[in-house]
């Protein structure tokens, strides 16, 4: 039996008639007729007794109900899957990032996500690159999301959105005066640095390799929160990345661009071994379009 006889079969049985199951199943009478006299040859059995417009269901008939109604069963419990899949909550959803990229941009993006996927599971977890390459290449992540660009096999990698350069300082700070600072402004100031290492480290090391050398470098950072924490507390200014310059709010911290900022890229990271699933794509959707619209407010 297939399932559209095993439908037809089960309707009229919870009904006790053609005329009924086919009002059920929104057919013509005529049409369950006939399927049931097509599965009666096709079993060699007689299922129901006719008469007075009623069938009656044969022992043999009572016995297949039995196992339609599993199967029945299943197929509701596949449904249900199904639906609960399209809802976000079939799969779990392990989403590595980049410190920087959390402050703003991921987290607004999973808050999206979750209100249009109320029954999602998400896991979020702050990475190096190191460990990001490692997570995803065992595949015991789903989707990394870098500022830095990863070049591993079997992991590939696509251009999600960019972030340049600002000045943080002390709220009361001169440079509050202005729309944007150049960076020969700001080595007049104490300067709170990265270490040469890390991705702001090195943005700032190529595109200024020796103007930056010319200002007082006091406190040496590897994280752009713990420098603009500096910042804020007055201890110099500091070249961050726009993302922790946006994301890091605190009352003592202001902070502006800096003109002809150079740029750097975000990616998403993942391996090809490991199908993407319909709700990571919504979340790199709503990432994607939170830098387009980062890009157009400057």
């Amino acid at each position: 039996m297939n399932l559209r006889q095993i439908e037809v079969f089960r309707a009229t049985m919870l009904t006790g008639s053609t005329a009924d199951a086919a009002r059920l199943l929104h057919v013509s009478q005529p049409g369950i007729s006939r399927m049931i006299g097509h599965i009666e040859v096709q079993l060699g059995v007689r299922l129901f007794e006719r008469g007075k417009g009623r069938l009656r269901p044969t022992p043999e008939a009572h016995a297949l109900y039995a196992e339609v109604e599993q199967v029945y069963r299943g197929v509701q419990r596949i449904d249900e899957r199904a639906k609960a899949i399209k809802a976000g909550s079939g799969v779990p959803l392990r989403v590595l990032a980049s410190p920087s990229t959390l402050l703003e941009i991921v987290p607004a993006a999973v808050a999206s996500l979750t209100a249009d996927y109320p029954d999602s599971l998400i896991y979020l977890e702050s990475q190096l690159v190191r460990d990001m390459v490692r997570l995803l290449s065992n595949g015991e992540a789903d989707v990394g999301i870098s500022n830095l660009p990863i070049d591993h096999p079997p992991l590939v990698s696509e251009v999600l959105g960019s972030w340049s350069l600002s000045c943080v300082f002390q709220r009361g700070h001169r440079f509050e005066r202005e729309a944007s600072l150049p960076i020969s402004e700001i080595v007049k100031e104490k300067l709170i640095a990265f270490s040469p290492d890390t991705p702001q480290g090195r943005l700032v090391a190529e595109h200024y390799p020796h103007t930056l050398g010319q200002g007082t470098r006091r406190i040496e950072v590897r994280s752009g929160q713990v420098a603009c924490a500096l910042a804020a507390a007055g201890a110099g200014v500091a070249v961050v990345d726009n993302l922790t310059a946006r994301g890091w709010h605190h009352d003592q911290l202001s902070f502006r661009p800096i003109r002809r900022s150079p740029k750097s890229l975000v990616y998403r990271v993942r391996n090809p071994d490991f199908p993407s699933s319909a709700l990571e794509q919504a979340l790199i959707d709503r990432i994607r379009l939170a830098f387009r619209g980062m890009a157009q407010r400057g």
